[in-house]
């Protein structure tokens, strides 16, 4: 692979983990997959959560990949691709490791932006945790985060239609 489609692997794997984890988010850990999410939106004082463990499943979807092109492993079937993948699965880890539970959740350092997309991240993803239990909600993404002021709207039509309990506190 010549090193433009090795960075364009790369960069569309980073920005597709973003849909692949809006889409896991929104219809795994809010549908069946509820149980090991389920703590991470209740308050708790325990360093690790359950939701974690869906760390460990990124992290051997990234594995996966670098071992079906790695020719050490797979001998000459490697599939080349596969590496590039895996890193941009890697990348994109690290990325929401940092912004998602580091920024938003303050797991690693305390420090509330004033202004910029990072207070937009974050306002997102506080009105993701808005709603009460599984149902309805807003913000599935991790990195795109869209207009607080439409999420907000999109949260009183859920609350007022029934879909979803939202806490008091949301506009």
């Amino acid at each position: 692979m010549t090193i433009f489609a090795i960075l364009g692997t790369i960069m569309i794997s980073v920005v597709g983990m973003e849909f692949v984890a809006w889409a896991s988010h929104k219809y795994i850990m809010h549908g069946f997959g509820w149980n090991w999410h389920r703590d991470h939106h209740e308050p708790h004082d325990k360093t690790l959560e359950k939701n974690d463990l869906y760390g460990i499943a990124g992290a051997i979807m990234s594995i996966s990949m670098f071992a079906i092109g790695s020719p050490m492993i797979m001998g000459t079937s490697a599939w080349e691709p596969g590496t590039w993948i895996g890193l941009g699965i890697l990348i994109y880890g690290i990325i929401y490791t940092l912004i998602h539970d580091g920024l938003v959740h303050q797991r690693y350092f305390k420090y509330v932006p004033k202004k910029g997309y990072a207070k937009r991240l974050v306002q997102a993803h506080k009105l993701h945790h808005a709603t009460i239990g599984k149902e309805g909600g807003v913000s599935f993404g991790f990195v795109f985060a869209r207009d607080p002021a439409r999420l907000k709207a999109e949260l009183r039509a859920q609350r007022e239609a029934g879909i979803a309990k939202v806490r008091d506190s949301v506009g």
